[in-house]
């Protein structure tokens, strides 16, 4: 699921009341804002713009030392901005645009909102790809500039005056503990990218496409050596990249150099696209990325590192749309891996997909069978986001890389556009039962045991490990709850793990150390590669 910004946001975010108000029955005059390429650059561009505004003391209250320099969504409190978007095909230096703040706006239209002075910053987002990567090199922001939203005011043009400058792959989060950022610089000389253009991914769309990973060997590592590793693919969730792993290679790295973690090889994939995340699922939409991998990618790296290259020595692991990934790949690969241990995944049985059974007679992703909300973000036991708003916010940032649509580019049939077919109408939340069909055919993974299970059994039992806590964020211990029903009625071996009151947030936590379940979870692989010689 989405996890763009950090528990960091949540505090804040609970403070923050909507925007939504009730418009007075008269009505209002359109507030229309003029946007200017001013600075940003001196070529025509194009892309979709996008308009934030923020309250302006909310913002300032916000904002480090009280200086607004941004003004952005906020995922955990979709209501607490106000966006309004339109789609610009040419822009050239010095030219203006218009855009009609009501026409398409989240979460109402501006004419609507309280009167007030508010902070508004305007994004030209040129890879229409603001739902999953949000502002980044190549886009054009402006600077936050302060609006009177009254009756009767005149609104300031707005310059887009400044590109978005390239972020750097090896900066690490403020967060991060002095150890991890002690080990980087030794981290990056034993992580290698390794990049393979794949031949039937690139069939599939006519054009080059490669599979990207890096690969960091543990201490000790000689290439021209005898011995020989356990490898760990490791994918990341919602928003994460190539370019965003420098924080989880020097946390392996520092784990195995003081002898915290196990010498594992570890492949930390990419599964990221345009369209959102790929899941490593063959598609209709994104293509075979799970053969093009299995078939393609492993053997290839196999040739090229000192690795097990055997069943019991290739193990996953991943968490949030990362976990769905290598669930996903251990059921329908069972014989390429020796275990996954997938944490908090994306639904794993559509029966509950964030609170919603697909397969019900008349299913509502909006609302619950008795008309209620049905919630999709909380803490604490508190909800603070529906799927129906996070639906429309996304809907309004464009129509490409958004977790909604981007399970449809994994799971969906291609419709007649050539585009994914909607898994639910975005107005209504009215859930297409074909599509949810297809889905159950195609990508429900507790489905898929159900009914293959005297196939899987010999090669899957006792492979699947999930963890998932109690009190996830995206209310994903319910499908995994399903999921361990199912196991237990096919009466396999299995590893499903609910630790009572977690987050999607917290699970890996204990105590200081942020990254303390991977560290069992890395000890608990070893023992399976290296029988006796784990952890004691």
């Amino acid at each position: 699921m989405k996890a763009r910004s950090t528990c960091a946001w949540l505090a804040f975010t609970l403070a923050v009341a909507p925007l939504l108000v009730h418009a007075d029955d008269a009505p209002l005059a359109h507030r229309i804002v003029r946007v200017t390429l001013d600075g940003a650059s001196d070529k025509p561009a194009s892309g979709r713009l996008l308009l934030f505004a923020m309250p302006a003391d909310k913002a300032r209250e916000a904002a480090k030392d009280g200086k607004v320099e941004e003004v952005d969504i906020n995922p955990f409190h979709p209501t607490a901005v106000a966006v309004a978007a339109r789609d610009i095909s040419w822009i050239a230096p010095g030219q203006s645009v218009d855009i009609d703040t009501d026409g398409e706006a989240f979460p109402q239209p501006f004419s609507t909102l309280p009167a007030g002075d508010y902070a508004v910053q305007a994004v030209l987002d040129v890879g229409h790809d603001y739902n999953y990567n949000a502002r980044h090199a190549g886009d054009f922001v402006s600077d936050v500039v302060t609006m009177r939203f009254a009756p009767g005011a005149s609104l300031p043009a707005i310059k887009l005056s400044k590109g978005v400058p390239p972020r750097d792959p090896w900066q690490l989060a403020p967060s991060a503990p002095q150890a991890v950022r002690d080990a980087l610089p030794e981290a990056r000389q034993h992580a290698h990218a390794e990049i393979m253009e794949s031949p039937a991914l690139t069939a599939f769309s006519g054009r080059s496409q490669s599979i990207r990973a890096w690969v960091l060997t543990p201490p000790g590592y000689d290439p021209k050596g005898s011995t020989r590793y356990p490898t760990v693919y490791l994918t990341h969730g919602f928003t994460g990249s190539f370019d965003r792993y420098a924080g989880t290679i020097a946390s392996l790295w520092q784990a195995m150099a003081s002898k915290q973690m196990p010498p594992m090889i570890w492949v930390l994939l990419d599964e990221s696209l345009p369209t959102g995340t790929h899941e490593f699922a063959d598609s209709v939409n994104n293509g075979p990325w799970g053969q093009a991998l299995t078939t393609e990618y492993i053997p290839w790296l196999e040739s090229r590192y000192r690795m097990d290259a055997k069943v019991n020595g290739r193990f996953l692991n991943g968490h949030s749309s990362g976990g769905w990934a290598t669930m996903w790949l251990q059921t329908r690969y069972p014989k390429i891996f020796g275990g996954t241990w997938s944490t908090s995944p994306d639904p794993v049985d559509f029966h509950d997909f964030t609170g919603t059974d697909l397969y019900a007679a008349n299913a509502n992703a909006y609302r619950k069978p008795d008309g209620t909300s049905n919630p999709l973000i909380r803490d604490k036991g508190q909800v603070i986001a529906s799927f129906e708003t996070f639906a429309k916010l996304e809907r309004v940032l464009g129509p490409y890389g958004g977790q909604l649509a981007s399970f449809e580019w994994v799971f969906s049939p291609r419709g007649g556009d050539g585009r994914p077919l909607p898994m639910f109408n975005r107005d209504t939340g009215a859930v297409d039962p074909a599509v949810a069909t297809y889905w159950r055919d195609h990508f429900d993974i507790a489905q898929r045991l159900r009914t293959h299970w005297p196939e899987l059994k010999p090669d899957l039992d006792g492979k699947i490990h999930l963890i998932v806590g109690t009190a996830d964020t995206f209310y994903l211990d319910g499908p995994a709850k399903l999921l361990k029903d199912t196991l237990d009625s096919l009466h396999a071996k299995s590893d499903i793990r609910l630790i009572p009151g977690r987050t999607h947030f917290d699970l890996y936590t204990e105590g200081d150390d942020r990254q303390a379940l991977l560290k069992k979870i890395a000890w608990e692989m070893y023992e399976v590669a290296r029988p006796g010689q784990g952890r004691h």
